[in-house]
């Protein structure tokens, strides 16, 4: 196969799985790890990848992925994730719901609840929930961000501080060796911060490809996070929730 037709096959195995390896790579392609190293680098010159030890990942930095590529990264996981958070959201309940695709797959889950009140900044959360008549969900305001559907600044942040919210539901866009939650533009996470210091409980949504990311904002430390819902948790930070008494539950 030539290295144009991998290099396709190898992009859109690290959007679904959010990591490649040099060793699962060679197998799939049944080719040399030589052959599959050069591969990586010739794509992380490119700045299509991100190469770490074995392998590679999606690129991080001080932006973000394309919001396609987003979407499709760990689809899975993130629809096993909502679906086990939505379980432990009870009718009735006042949710802040943040910008990414893991809450929006969230949004789709809650779809069968009553009595739901629901303050967002994403007009794809706002958008998947008006089809819930039981469901009252309001927008924040604020600019208008074309390439995801978020509502971000200070009119939004100004908006969310009006509010107390049973559960603050939040997603990032990396996770830190240390236990705290990234993202990459500042106006977008104060949004969050102010759900989180007028909410009962904050809780996070994070797939494995969150901990093999970097962002340069930091959203909160996992101090402030009362649960966590994955679908894998590395051992290091399996410890740290353990020591902060964060409920983890892991859906992989």
């Amino acid at each position: 196969m030539h290295s144009s037709f991998r290099d396709r096959e190898i992009l859109e195995i690290a959007r679904t799985e959010g990591k490649v390896t040099v060793e699962g790579l060679a197998a799939h392609f049944d080719v040399t790890v030589q052959t599959i190293r050069r591969d990586l680098t010739q794509l992380a010159n490119a700045g299509r990848l991100e190469r770490v030890h074995g392998g590679a990942v999606l690129p991080s930095g001080v932006r973000n992925i394309a919001y396609e590529e987003r979407s499709r990264v760990n689809a899975e996981a993130k629809v096993a994730m909502a679906q086990a958070c939505a379980a432990e959201i009870p009718n009735g309940s006042a949710l802040f719901i943040n910008i990414g695709t893991s809450t929006e797959a969230l949004a789709r889950a809650l779809l069968g609840h009553d009595g739901l009140l629901v303050v967002t900044n994403n007009l794809n959360v706002a958008q998947i929930l008006s089809g819930n008549e039981r469901c009252d969900v309001l927008l924040t305001g604020g600019k208008p961000r074309p390439e995801d559907g978020g509502l971000v600044g200070p009119i939004a942040e100004r908006m969310v501080r009006d509010f107390a919210f049973d559960y603050a539901i939040l997603g990032c866009s990396a996770i830190s060796a240390d236990g705290a939650a990234y993202d990459f533009a500042m106006d977008e996470i104060a949004v969050s911060q102010a759900a989180h210091l007028g909410a009962r409980e904050t809780w996070l949504l994070a797939d494995h490809s969150k901990f093999q990311r970097n962002a340069p904002a930091r959203i909160l430390d996992f101090v402030e996070v009362d649960r966590l819902f994955t679908d894998a948790l590395p051992e290091a930070l399996q410890i740290i929730c353990a020591e902060k008494t964060i409920r983890v539950q892991e859906s992989g």
